[in-house]
Formats: C-alpha cells, sequence, structure tokens
C-alpha cells in the first residue's frame, strides 16, 4: 500500500488508569498498549508513523528510540484530538497522500481493517473516511449522522448530542483516513465552541460536508476491534480478547491448548507443533518452545529458548535459559538467568540453577542449588548438593568433569575443579581440586559410644 503516512494519537495521560505510568505504556499482551497499533499501521502499510506525544513523553520516545519509521510530534497541551493532529503537521510536511490516523489507546484494532479502510477511501475517492460500528448501547460515544445515501454529515458527541442523535447506535471509532491536504487545512480551522471546550478532530467531517467533500463511513463488524482502553478493567478486557486472539492462532498452527482461557502466552512467543499447554501456563518475552513439548500446569516460563519434546513439569519457574532437545525440567524447579542444559538433561523437583552449563545425560534430581558451574555430561548430582559461589565479595565458579558421581549433601566450595570420573563421597565438603579418576571423602570420622544412652538414664 503506497503512499500512506500514520498517526497516532497518544498524548493523553490516562487519569482513570490511577497510574503514575502514562497510559499507552502500560502492558497488553506483553507488550504496552501503544506497541499494537504501530504494528497495525506498518502492516497496514504505512511508510512513516507519527506518535503524537504529550504526558510522559520521554518514557515513549525512549521505548521507539531505535525505530527508524517513527517520528514524534508533541502536544504540551491536551486541547482536544483536532488540535493533536494539527500538533503533527510538521512531522508529515510536504506529504500529499492518506493519512491514517489511529489510537494509541486502541489496541485491538487489526491491520486488515486498516487494509480495507485505505482500499476503500481510495475507491470511494473520499476526502474523509470513518471507521464506524453498531453497539447495542452507545453511551459516551459520538454518533454518526449521515444524510440519505450514506454520506456522512456530521458526529455529534454525547455531550453535545440532541435527544433524537442519542438514539443512533452507529458510533465513531475514533479511526479515520483523511486526504493530507484537506486534513492540515481542516485542523488549523477548528474552533473549540463545545461543553469541554476543546478542538474536535471530529469536526473535520462537518468541515467536508459544509465543502461538498465527499466524507463516508465504513463499518467493522467486531467491536471488540474499536474497543478504547480508559481503566483498569478495559485494560484485563483487552488483554483477554489479545490472549483469545494468540491462543486460537497457536491452536490452528498444530499446537494443544489444554485450557484457552487458563493459558496465558504473550505475542512474541513462538511454539512448534505437537506442543501440549496444560492450564495455568505463562510464557512470556522471546522465548521459544520446539515441537513435540509439553508445559505441564502452573509452569512459568520467560525469554527462554527450548529445543524438542522437553518436558516442563508443573510448578518450574524459568528465566532466561536455554533448553536442549528431551530435557526434563521439575516439578517446582528454579531456573534463574544464564541456565544452558544440554540434550537429555534432567533436573528434579526442587532444584534451582543458575549460570550453569550442564552436559548432556547429566541430572540432578532433587533439593539442590548448582550456581556458577560447568558441568559435563553424564554426571549424576545427588540430593542436596550445593554450589558455594559466593564469598561474600565475589562469585566464583565450579567446573566438574565428565562422568562424575556426586553423592547426597556435598557441598562444593568454589573455586575449584573436579575431574572427569571422580566420585564425591556423600556428606564431603571439596575445597580443593579433586584429580580425574578419584575418589574425595572430607567428613568427620563417626564414633559410636556404646551404652551411652544408658549411662545417661
Amino acid at each position: 500500500m503506497a503512499n500512506v503516512i500514520a498517526i497516532i494519537l497518544a498524548a493523553g495521560k490516562g487519569t482513570r488508569m490511577k497510574s503514575d505510568l502514562v497510559k499507552v505504556m502500560h502492558p497488553v499482551g506483553g507488550q504496552p498498549m501503544i506497541c499494537w497499533p504501530v504494528e497495525v499501521a506498518r502492516e497496514a502499510g504505512a511508510e512513516k508513523v507519527v506518535l503524537v506525544t504529550g504526558h510522559q513523553s520521554e518514557t515513549v520516545r525512549e521505548f521507539f528510540a531505535n525505530a527508524p519509521d517513527i517520528v514524534f510530534a508533541l502536544q504540551e497541551e491536551q486541547l482536544g484530538t483536532g488540535h493533536a493532529v494539527a500538533c503533527a503537521r510538521e512531522a508529515c510536511a510536504g506529504f500529499g497522500g492518506t493519512v491514517v490516523i489511529l489510537s494509541g489507546d486502541v489496541p485491538l484494532l487489526r491491520a486488515e481493517t486498516v487494509q480495507a479502510m485505505v482500499a476503500h477511501h481510495e475507491e470511494r475517492a473520499a476526502a474523509v473516511t470513518v471507521l464506524t460500528t453498531q453497539v447495542c448501547d452507545p453511551f459516551g460515544y459520538g454518533r454518526i449522522v449521515k444524510r440519505e445515501g450514506g454520506r456522512i454529515l456530521r458526529i455529534v458527541e454525547e455531550k453535545d448530542a440532541t435527544e433524537e442523535e442519542r438514539g443512533i447506535t452507529e458510533i465513531n471509532a475514533g479511526i479515520y483516513c483523511v486526504n493530507a491536504a484537506f486534513l492540515f487545512d481542516a485542523v488549523t480551522r477548528l474552533d473549540n465552541r463545545n461543553r469541554q471546550g476543546e478542538y474536535y478532530l471530529t469536526d473535520i467531517v462537518k468541515a467536508a460536508s459544509e465543502q461538498n467533500e465527499l466524507c463516508v463511513s465504513f463499518s467493522v463488524s467486531d467491536a471488540d476491534e474499536v474497543m478504547g482502553v480508559n481503566d483498569r478493567v478495559q485494560l484485563a478486557q483487552a488483554a483477554s480478547v489479545v490472549r483469545g486472539r494468540i491462543n486460537r492462532d497457536l491452536m490452528l498452527s498444530g499446537i494443544t491448548i489444554v485450557d484457552p482461557a487458563t493459558a496465558y502466552i504473550e505475542k512474541q512467543v513462538s511454539i512448534g507443533r505437537d506442543t501440549t499447554i496444560h492450564p495455568n501456563v505463562h510464557i512470556s518475552g522471546n522465548t521459544i518452545i520446539g515441537a513435540g513439548c509439553v508445559i505441564e500446569p502452573g509452569a512459568v516460563i520467560r525469554a527462554c529458548t527450548i529445543g524438542k519434546g522437553v518436558t516442563v513439569k508443573t510448578g518450574t519457574v524459568m528465566t532466561d535459559s536455554v533448553l536442549h532437545d528431551e530435557v526434563s525440567v521439575g516439578p517446582m524447579a528454579h531456573l534463574r538467568p544464564g541456565t544452558v542444559l544440554h540434550s537429555h538433561v534432567k533436573i528434579g523437583n526442587f532444584v534451582e540453577t543458575k549460570k550453569i552449563e550442564m552436559g548432556e545425560g547429566s541430572k540432578a534430581s532433587h533439593l539442590t542449588y548448582l550456581g556458577d558451574a560447568t558441568i559435563g555430561s553424564d554426571v549424576n548430582v545427588g540430593c542436596g548438593t550445593i554450589t558455594c559461589n559466593y564469598d561474600g565479595v565475589r562469585k566464583h565458579r565450579t567446573v566438574i568433569g565428565d562422568g562424575v558421581f556426586v553423592g547426597s549433601d556435598v557441598q562444593f566450595v568454589a573455586p575449584v575443579t573436579i575431574g572427569c570420573n571422580s566420585l564425591i563421597a556423600a556428606g564431603t565438603t571439596v575445597t580443593k581440586d579433586v584429580p580425574p579418576d578419584s575418589l574425595a571423602i572430607a567428613r568427620s570420622p563417626q564414633v559410636n559410644k556404646e551404652g551411652w544412652k544408658l549411662k545417661k538414664k
């Protein structure tokens, strides 16, 4: 789609959110709300996106600092939507095509809807095209007033509407396609003689009608698409719709989601076919999950890369970790950032890892802490083992070679290196390196005092 730019209105504070964070930066589906209309504009073919910011402008600018197709316009005073568009005039200087105007707090609009709207606008050779929808209860929305033949005469805001106009059920979605030359001439002529004392963008429709310019509607049947977010209740509603869309797309691509209503999967996540997601799973960030995996109930996965045939058992929490093929983790395991588990590794219940690399076929089945360690292949780590990696000032690494057997209740006081094929006896505190093929024992000898209990009595 050529010769289209987008203006996204994102200057409002969002008072009803009752938040210290500007409204458009509140997350929906794992990313700030403003990202959704930006992505829609891009997918609809906009060659440039102008973000009109105001409250916490720097927060929004910083988030999009590395986006070359985004430019910014500042609305220092929030004097209405018409004033906001006028603030974007300089950023659009020299452009003579179609301007798509989107709202930063409308995250559910689909790109295909905008594409169809732009096509309709150009086919009709309209000056203004307004996205509309039909609702049962239009309270609070601007009403679409049409004349015979379907041309729009004006848009009337709720507070300015007559009794008859309040009965109209076709409402303004706040999304527009406008010819650039007409738009920027019209917004400079707006006045604020209304009950709100604001410069309404909707008044460009009346201006088009008065100049005998064609103004038409483009109706969307799914009212969810144009739902605005003004408070936390609507934020949750929008997030629910986004989750439904994400989960539906995943299921249609060959993934089993046992209970879509309780699967919380963000947009950036990629999941391979024949993977099964059980209830109450949270998967976020740039997570990649391979084919044929099983993610059991209550798992929380953030920004992880997971290979094929992996099982993540109930209650496991994973962050910034890499799991190769056929790994099993959990239940109730905690994989902290920097964990790398090679193929066929087993991490069992109540095992915590951090900044470790564990070789193929190794296992730590239960009640263990492994941090700042390099562990070879086919290593068995017994119950209750810990790497003592912190001396109060610095972190130190533990290196364990291939084929090592670690008994229960072992402490590795780092830095320490364990040679291949060694055996560390249960209860040992390892404070110095162990050569390959060795047995390491460091514990007090057992003393039996026969008859001690009888003497005590």
